[in-house]
């Protein structure tokens, strides 16, 4: 009867435990989704872009996040071959999905969405390269689709672009595309303060 007791009480204490994996009471279950960031965007690279370093950092920090808090994390790829491996400073360790695409959108073509609704996900936390396209194509998707979505705005890198030979900087191609997709797409915060809320 004791060790029955005993026992209980092991079992109810032991549940906590397993609850530490969940962000907060009532929280949407949340998975980190890392779009793109791959040797070809860095220095020497086939479509180098402005500071990618700086970004890939943060994207490396938000990472360690997740996974000191055991919560999924997801890497996506876009299928090249020159520079088309995961850049170090986030490549994927066992146990964590990788999916490679040949679209612009992470959720065409690929399996990335069942994956997300087969782990409950709700909430999505986004990250990558490059901000106006595949990291932007991501976050209007996934909204549409249901996901709650976070951009993590200096965890994300572009480049200049121009059109009808007017050169837009890279800085304002980032800016506004983040301006575009803040209260309407998603909540568009910082490294710090995402990790601050923790």
């Amino acid at each position: 009867m004791k060790y029955s007791i005993a026992l209980a009480v092991c079992v109810v204490l032991a549940l906590p435990v397993f609850a530490e994996d969940i962000p907060g009471e009532g929280a949407p279950a949340s998975a980190l989704l890392i779009i793109d960031i791959q040797d070809f965007y860095f220095p020497g690279g086939k479509v180098p872009l402005v500071a990618p370093e700086a970004a890939a950092d943060n994207a490396a920090k938000i990472l360690a996040s997740f996974r000191a808090a055991g919560r999924p994390v997801v890497h996506v790829r876009h299928d090249v071959k020159d520079g088309g491996a995961i850049h170090k400073s986030v490549a994927p360790i066992d146990g964590e999905k990788v999916f490679t695409k040949s679209e612009v959108s992470c959720f065409n073509g690929t399996e990335v969405l069942a994956y997300l609704r087969e782990l409950g996900v709700e909430q999505l936390v986004l990250v990558g390269m490059q901000t106006h396209m595949c990291l932007e194509a991501a976050t209007r998707a996934a909204y549409d689709l249901g996901f709650e979505c976070i951009v993590i705005g200096d965890a994300c890198a572009t480049r200049d672009l121009t059109y009808g030979g007017t050169t837009v900087k890279a800085a304002d191609v980032h800016a506004s595309t983040l301006a575009t997709l803040d209260r309407t797409y998603a909540k568009v915060v910082d490294t710090k303060t995402f990790l601050g809320e923790q």
